[in-house]
């Protein structure tokens, strides 16, 4: 089948790190498989990707990801158990998972940086636009971030990256684009991995989605190690922006870092009390931890 130039149907969803944050709760299970409440996060970031039309899916994995792969697949000794129980519901929660998507897996042999696990895909992404979702950003808005991303690449024939603000004492944390200010979708004048306090070109942060040309596997090949040791997209992403344009795209939505142990609980809550099965309990029990004035029914 031909495949026009800006149609995206891939994703990347790297998950081969080590999860070193939340050891030791990561010492014999994936980070991307903590659940948040009872779904875990990386079933977040999948479900993210097919809302916004993707097709097929390729996990980045590495040692130890096995129940990443057991979870996205068909269980069939579970599901013969609920339907023994009668327990429709929960039967149709389980199938749902195992036929989100197509999902592959590739296996990053050693943590080399969010470039080099980008580049693991090359192979099944192709010559294909793509989209790069990061675990540990869970984003919600209407519609899903990716799918936002997807309509101004094809709008502005150029490669996107997500961007919101951040304090400007946090900056030094992320990659930050240097672009024009008030403007919901820029032009990148410039990208920088992390950059020094006080050296910041702008307070927009790169929230962990991507919309790439194929043109960046070329440019990762070449990449050398920058910010501790690794390959960094964010270097390859400074190359790409001089030979096509590169246009930053602000996120209207809530973002939730849940590779930080307070953004994880914060995620956490938030969740819990979006649900209708959860919500007056957890309002409640958080009122009298914090010692506010009982809720009236």
């Amino acid at each position: 089948m031909q495949v026009k130039n800006n149609v995206i149907r891939k994703a990347i969803i790297p998950a081969g790190g080590l999860g070193t944050r939340f050891l030791p709760a990561t010492k014999a299970q994936p980070k991307e498989m903590l659940p948040l409440i009872d779904k875990p996060a990386i079933q977040y970031i999948v479900e993210e990707a097919v809302q916004s039309g993707i097709e097929s899916i390729v996990i980045i994995s590495g040692r130890h990801k096995r129940a990443i792969e057991d979870h996205f697949d068909k269980s069939v000794e579970l599901e013969a158990e609920l339907e023994a129980r009668h327990n429709e519901e929960m039967l149709k929660v389980v199938r749902d998972i195992s036929q989100l998507a197509d999902i592959y897996y590739v296996r990053q042999k050693e943590p080399l940086g969010l470039g080099h696990a980008v580049l693991c895909a090359r192979r099944f992404i192709g010559n294909e636009p793509f989209a790069v979702l990061l675990g540990d950003d869970i984003l919600t808005s209407n519609p899903p971030c990716i799918k936002q991303m997807v309509d101004v690449y094809q709008a502005e024939n150029s490669s996107v990256v997500a961007v919101m603000e951040v304090p400007w004492d946090q900056t030094h944390k992320y990659g930050i684009v240097d672009i024009e200010q008030g403007k919901a979708i820029a032009r990148v004048r410039d990208i920088v991995e992390k950059p020094a306090p006080g050296q910041a070109p702008s307070n927009y942060a790169v929230v962990g989605r991507y919309v790439l040309s194929p043109a960046i596997f070329d440019l990762l090949e070449k990449a050398q190690p920058g910010k501790g040791g690794e390959i960094q997209l964010t270097d390859s992403l400074q190359e790409l922006n001089r030979l096509e344009s590169l246009t930053a795209m602000r996120f209207d939505g809530r973002r939730h870092d849940v590779g930080d142990k307070l953004g994880f609980v914060q995620a956490t809550i938030d969740f819990a009390l979006e649900r209708e099965d959860l919500a007056e309990q957890v309002r409640s029990y958080l009122h009298e931890r914090l010692g506010l004035p009982t809720l009236q029914k």
